[in-house]
């Protein structure tokens, strides 16, 4: 049996239509059912050439016991981030906001009033990576909906004025300062993996600009240590 996705001509939706989610494209009959069922809008972004997109389908969104609690408790919403790229910057913000990181799948809990009040990316079927399971992510976005619903809708509020604000920001007008140029090597060495290249835990994405900007400035430890890794490894496009 296939859901609304099945009507798209988007490739990447089109992929999905098969999933036991309830998916729905982004557009007014989801946002309307949320505010009628007074349920969280979970957001899913990703695109056809995605890797962990892919991962997290086969591992999580074909699963009928986690498509049961994803449509149990939520509205399910799929975005193509090709289709819909202002959708996409807009959560792509609001996650490294609150994780300080963003990458694809970007998987976004809004309210019904489409606020983010919890993201991230690739969430494993069992923890690992340091992360906690999608099921479990589901159960706790689920509760604290339940048992903090006010809470979290004066939270989002906040989000939305930071957004908003961050929208509204010009380039400063002070001159630029080379120091800044050595703060930010210095942050990018305190997150080296000297073991397995890239920046902080798994799962990592490519840090093409990050690479460049390294190599610009003589920190070739870093950048070949990343690039001998990524060759070394299973990472394919």
């Amino acid at each position: 049996m296939s859901n609304a996705l099945a009507q798209e001509t988007s490739p990447y939706l089109r992929q999905h239509a098969h999933n036991p989610v309830d998916w729905l494209p982004w557009g007014e009959e989801a946002l309307r059912r949320a505010r009628e069922l007074d349920r969280p809008l979970l957001v899913s972004i990703g695109y056809s050439a995605c890797h962990w997109c892919h991962v997290m389908e086969r591992e999580s969104f074909e699963d009928a016991a986690t498509a049961r609690a994803m449509n149990e408790s939520f509205v399910c919403v799929k975005v193509d981030r090709e289709e819909r790229p202002d959708v996409d910057a807009l959560y792509m913000e609001a996650v490294q906001a609150m994780t300080g990181q963003g990458g694809w799948p970007l998987n976004v809990f809004c309210t019904p009033e489409q606020v983010p009040f919890y993201g991230g990316t690739y969430f494993p079927p069992d923890q690992r990576f340091g992360l906690p399971s999608w099921r479990q992510v589901l159960a706790a976005v689920a509760d604290a909906w339940e048992r903090e619903r006010d809470r979290i809708r004066a939270g989002s509020e906040q989000v939305a004025a930071r957004l908003q604000g961050a929208a509204a920001l010009r380039p400063s007008e002070a001159p630029f300062e080379p120091a800044a140029l050595d703060l930010a090597v210095a942050a990018l060495r305190e997150a080296y993996d000297p073991e397995w290249g890239g920046f902080g835990g798994a799962p990592k994405f490519p840090p093409s600009s990050v690479l460049e900007f390294l190599f610009a400035r003589g920190e070739t430890d870093m950048t070949l240590g990343t690039l001998r890794a990524m060759a070394a490894g299973g990472i394919h496009d």
